[in-house]
């Protein structure tokens, strides 16, 4: 279940006096975000240069409705104004034990605030939680590193961002030769895109996809929830080809930001160019609604799925995560590309896909 609390102080909270960027001298107060409030919150996301989708109040409901994991969403007041944000998911977990993410189930997270005091006072905010709580880590997604003291990870992801142009030609003209010939055979090919919003069909193709690749898949209920929270910002679209759906896309827009999240195709998207085909497309209906950059999400180094952004002439900007051990001896390694889960991906790729389905939002769940 999600707890959301009525705004009291964080217990033992400190309070910062110096000036900050802004010229106050108000101390800060951290609170918890109460029920009502969100609307404050998600206008204080909205402003915040540092805020990303993953920081709006909506998902403390996603994750308590799909997992019942509770949430610990922070706010940092200086002078009866939010200063930062942030929101946290408690994960308890049978195959991996307990720990404290901002924000669990997303690749983007920590602290949203451009207030060097309210990043400390929620740094050690979140410290004091995660020890309170007895989990084995703290974990923040953030894209820089804030947090002085913390340890980080380097060199396992990188995010992908590139400004869209006013019109097709010109984005078309940005994409390197090669995989512009690619888009190309995607316009001319019997490919349509529908984006009515086909969560079935979304969740067949992505299942089969992931499954494909050694990853156990999020639960309907899970897509269904940030579907309807997020309403006309989250985007499912699905494409065919000459013999039935073939790839699929759910994306999220943000400000003037695109980013398209979960995807996937069958082994016929490939040769039919239904990948490029589901980006390019995008594209076009971004820059339509207002638009002005392509977020191509989180990779981790050394995969295909980096490799992919690249080929479209996206530069990898590395992310700089952060981590608090409490009970943990070092930092967590919990990704595919570790040998200690390899044989577990080599596994998972030969079940059947009816097995997979079962089994894989269970996994999910545990992984955040």
């Amino acid at each position: 279940m999600t707890v959301q609390t009525n705004p009291a102080p964080v217990p033992s909270a400190p309070t910062e006096t110096a000036a900050n960027d802004f010229g106050a001298t108000d101390p800060v107060e951290v609170v918890r975000l109460e029920n009502g409030n969100s609307a404050a919150w998600d206008a204080f996301v909205l402003a915040e240069p540092t805020a990303t989708f993953f920081h709006r109040a909506g998902w403390s409901r996603v994750i308590g409705k799909a997992y019942g994991y509770d949430t610990h969403f922070l706010i940092a007041r200086r002078g009866g104004r939010i200063a930062g944000v942030l929101p946290m998911v408690h994960l308890k977990t049978l195959v991996f034990g307990q720990s404290l993410i901002s924000m669990g189930f997303c690749v983007y997270g920590g602290i949203a605030s451009s207030d060097p005091g309210a990043i400390q006072a929620l740094a050690d905010a979140a410290a004091r939680l995660g020890e309170k709580l007895g989990v084995a880590y703290v974990e923040m997604r953030s894209e820089q590193a804030l947090i002085p003291g913390w340890k980080t990870k380097p060199d396992v992801y990188a995010t992908f961002r590139r400004e869209l142009h006013d019109d097709d030609d010109a984005n078309l003209k940005a994409i390197p030769r090669k995989k512009r010939a690619d888009v190309r055979k995607g316009i001319k090919s019997d490919l349509t895109v529908d984006t009515s919003g086909d969560l079935d069909t979304f969740h067949a193709i992505y299942a089969e996809s992931v499954r494909n690749l050694g990853t156990p898949v999020f639960s309907k209920k899970y897509i269904r929830a940030i579907a309807e929270e997020f309403g006309d910002d989250c985007e499912i679209s699905v494409v065919h080809g000459p013999d039935g759906p073939v790839a699929a896309l759910t994306s999220f827009f943000f400000r003037d930001h695109v980013l398209p999240y979960y995807g996937g195709g069958t082994y016929a998207a490939r040769p039919l160019h239904a990948y490029d085909q589901l980006y390019w497309t995008l594209m076009g209906r971004a820059i339509r609604r207002g638009a002005r950059v392509f977020d191509f999400g989180r990779s981790k180094f050394g995969t295909g799925a980096f490799d992919y952004k690249t080929y479209w002439g996206f530069e990898p900007t590395p992310l700089h995560y952060q981590y608090h051990l409490v009970k943990a001896d070092a930092v967590p390694d919990i990704n595919p590309l570790n040998p200690k889960y390899n044989l577990m991906v080599k596994t998972w790729q030969k079940l059947p896909l009816s097995v997979a389905n079962i089994a894989g939002p269970w996994v999910a769940r545990q992984l955040g």
